[in-house]
């Protein structure tokens, strides 16, 4: 498996696709190092050689933030936000969506499982 900034990228699929693995690289910036490094994306990536690796990881480093240093951004962004509290840094801290969507119901991937309240009673066992 080829690697490009600690990442293995799958050696079956096309380049434009296997660049998509590292994180901050999408389809469209994929096809961008694609067409400026002049690789031809349907090639695989088993085929690309070292220089071509190495060519593709240092214009990605180069001009983009990917991997690490993009993560790293991330966590300060949201850290920042947090240390400010201002409403969407509270709403991360609590661990509630950020984007103002509805709590009441859903919002379970963001809430985490259901905690039951205990000594809540529901209408049927009340009759």
């Amino acid at each position: 498996m080829p690697r490009l900034i600690g990442v293995d990228i799958p050696n079956d699929k096309r380049t434009i696709i296997a660049l998509t693995y590292l994180f901050g690289v999408g389809s469209t910036r994929a096809a961008q190092v694609c067409e400026a490094l002049n690789l031809d994306p349907d090639r695989r990536a088993k085929e690309l050689s070292d220089e071509e690796l190495g060519s593709i990881s240092s214009y990605l480093q180069d001009n983009f933030n990917v991997e690490g240093a993009l993560r790293r951004e991330r966590t300060q962004a949201i850290n920042r936000l947090r240390d400010i509290a201002c409403y969407r840094g509270l709403r991360h801290r609590r661990g509630l969506p950020v984007r103002g969507q509805r709590t009441r119901t859903n919002a379970r991937g963001r809430k985490g499982p259901k905690k039951t309240v205990a000594g809540k009673q529901s209408v049927k066992s009340l009759k």
